[in-house]
C-alpha cells in the first residue's frame, strides 16, 4: 500500500511464466534477488498453466527468501498468492516433476490456495503507481490475453505498466500472441532466442555462488533438470534483467516505438553475466515490516529528542 508523501517505490515487477524451462526458475531467482537488494518490487507471479507442482515450487520459494526474517517482523511476513491457471496439468513436468514431494515448506495445498492469474494481476496493478510497474512473460500469454478482456483492465494497463518485456524462444506466434501484441496498450520489448543462447547461465555457479546454505530449492530444481554439468539459455534471465534496469545499458534495443526487440552486445556479456550470478544466487534478506508516515514522524521525534538530550548532557 501506498502512503501520501512517501517515496515512489522501485519498480513492481508481476513475472506470468510457464514455470517449464529452467530459465524461469532462475529468473524468478532473479526477481527475488532485486526484491532483497530494494532495485525491484515482486508485485505478483502467475503460471500459465495448471502445474500445481509449479505453484508450490514458487510459493516454496517466496519461503526461501523469507527465512532471513525472524523475532517480531516475521509475524507480519506474508505471502502473496500464487496465480495458476485452470484447467488440466500439463502433461509431465519437466522442472519439478524430478524432485522429491515438498523439502521445503509452501502453503499452498489445493487449486483453492491458489489465485486467478488475470484477476490477480489487475488487483495488483491497480495498486501500483502510475507508470510503475512492469510484466515479464515467459511462456503462452493465456493469462494475459484474459487480462486484456476484464473490464477496464486496458486503462489500468496503459496508466501503471511501462512495459511488457516478452521472452520468445523461437516459435512462430500464435494467434492469442498476436492478439497480446496487437492490442497491448503500453510498450512491448521482445527478447529473441539469440539472446538466450549468447548468454547460458554458468553452471558451474550453481556449486560455487550458492553454497552458502545446504538446501536451496532453485539448486535442487537446477539439478533436477537435466544431467550436470550444464549451461542454461537465459531468454527469461534476460527479459527480467530489462525489465528491471532498462535505462543500464546492458542490451541494446532494435528501432523505437510501442514494439521493439533486445539486442545482444557483445562488449555487455561479462557484465550480464556478472548480474545473472549475482541476483540468482542473493542470499535472503532479513525484512523489516513497513512503515506509515506517521511512525517515520515519531521515530524523528525521538531522533530530535536525544540530539537533545546529548547537546544537554555535553554543557
Amino acid at each position: 500500500m501506498q502512503f501520501p508523501g512517501t517515496a515512489k517505490p522501485p519498480v513492481g515487477i508481476v513475472f506470468d511464466s510457464a514455470m517449464r524451462r529452467i530459465d524461469d526458475v532462475l529468473a524468478l531467482a532473479m526477481l527475488h534477488g532485486f526484491d532483497g537488494k530494494g532495485q525491484a518490487r515482486m508485485a505478483a507471479v502467475c503460471i500459465s498453466n495448471a502445474d500445481m507442482k509449479a505453484a508450490q515450487f514458487c510459493d516454496a520459494l517466496s519461503h526461501f527468501y523469507a527465512s532471513a526474517t525472524t523475532g517480531p517482523a516475521a509475524m507480519f511476513a506474508h505471502f502473496m498468492p500464487v496465480g495458476l491457471a485452470d484447467g488440466p496439468p500439463p502433461v509431465g513436468s519437466p522442472v519439478f516433476g524430478k524432485l522429491a514431494e515438498p523439502a521445503y515448506a509452501n502453503s499452498i495445498k489445493s487449486i483453492n490456495d491458489t489465485a486467478d492469474g488475470p484477476t490477480l494481476i489487475r488487483n495488483v496493478l491497480e495498486a501500483q503507481q502510475d507508470g510503475n510497474a512492469a510484466i515479464v512473460l515467459s511462456g503462452p500469454p493465456t493469462d494475459l490475453v484474459r487480462l486484456l478482456a476484464l473490464y477496464g483492465a486496458k486503462e489500468w494497463i496503459a496508466r501503471k505498466v511501462r512495459l511488457l518485456c516478452v521472452a520468445e524462444t523461437g516459435a512462430q506466434p500464435d494467434a492469442a500472441a498476436e492478439k497480446l501484441f496487437s492490442e497491448w496498450p503500453s510498450p512491448v520489448v521482445t527478447v529473441g532466442r539469440d539472446i538466450g543462447e549468447a548468454l547460458p547461465f554458468p553452471g558451474a555457479s550453481i556449486d560455487k555462488d550458492f553454497a552458502y546454505t545446504p538446501a536451496n530449492p532453485l539448486v535442487d530444481a537446477y539439478r533436477a533438470y537435466q544431467p550436470m554439468p550444464y549451461d542454461a539459455p537465459s531468454w527469461a534471465m534476460a527479459a527480467m534483467l530489462y525489465a528491471a534496469h532498462p535505462s543500464d545499458g546492458y542490451f541494446k534495443l532494435s528501432g523505437a516505438g510501442q514494439r521493439t526487440r533486445l539486442i545482444f552486445d557483445p562488449e555487455q556479456k561479462d557484465r550480464i553475466l556478472k548480474a545473472y550470478v549475482e541476483l540468482a544466487s542473493a542470499k535472503p534478506v532479513p525484512r523489516k515490516p513497513p512503515k506509515r508516515p506517521d511512525d517515520k514522524k515519531d521515530e524523528k521525534k525521538d531522533e530530535k529528542k536525544d540530539e537533545k538530550k546529548k547537546e544537554d548532557a555535553a554543557q
